[in-house]
């Protein structure tokens, strides 16, 4: 372990040859299953095998399942990895969230905490929903009924839950230090911590 990552990391990151039954087994699950590898929180969750194991299997569900485009779900994961200001969460979508279709623009504007030039109708109300929903701990009738308009009931739902699952992400990757992986730059770029109930803020849209 180097000087720098010490620093860094607060918890022991469970070694492949030093994993008793249960984490061999879920090690496994996770590395053949669409993850194909270990990384971020799964790497400290990995301490309580079970908690591990149903927390890849709800990740997978809600990171590939939901009846959202990939696009619009990684932008409410980089919304919530700015929130959080998870260098780690923020550093690994970003690049998915690029590869969905995301507009650098946006992606920087999130970055910057300013509020992004969105035309996609599509776009602004998932946007709407988890910023009122991050900065609120709610969201307004108009924003709910919009994401239920389009997407249903159930998308309602996958949208909620996709924020707090990856809130909980990023909880666990800023509390334990998990460093980034090793392919993958820095790109947020801050560390700081914010004073109880006042993370970093998420401007609304204007018309």
């Amino acid at each position: 372990m180097s000087k720098a990552l010490a620093q860094k990391l607060r918890i022991s990151l469970p070694d492949r040859d030093g994993m008793d039954d249960d984490q061999q087994r879920v090690y496994s699950q996770i590395v053949d299953g669409r993850r194909g590898k270990l990384v971020g929180p799964l790497r400290a969750a990995l301490h309580v095998p079970r908690l591990a194991e149903q927390w890849s299997k709800l990740g997978e569900s809600l990171r590939f399942g939901t009846r959202l485009p990939p696009r619009l779900s990684e932008l409410a994961v980089l919304m919530t990895a700015r929130f959080w200001n998870s260098e780690v969460e923020w550093s690994i979508h970003r690049t998915i969230a690029q590869a969905a279709g995301l507009d650098d623009a946006i992606i920087d504007a999130i970055r910057d905490g300013s509020a992004p030039i969105l035309t996609d109708p599509l776009d602004r109300e998932i946007y709407s929903f988890v910023s009122q929903l991050l900065n609120t701990t709610n969201v307004t009738d108009a924003a709910y009924d919009q994401v239920l308009a389009r997407w249903g009931e159930g998308g309602v739902v996958e949208l909620t839950a996709l924020v707090g699952y990856y809130g909980m992400v990023a909880l666990t990757l800023n509390v334990h230090g998990i460093p980034l992986p090793n392919s993958v730059e820095e790109h947020l770029k801050t560390r700081e911590i914010h004073p109880p109930k006042a993370p970093s803020f998420l401007p609304g849209l204007t018309d």
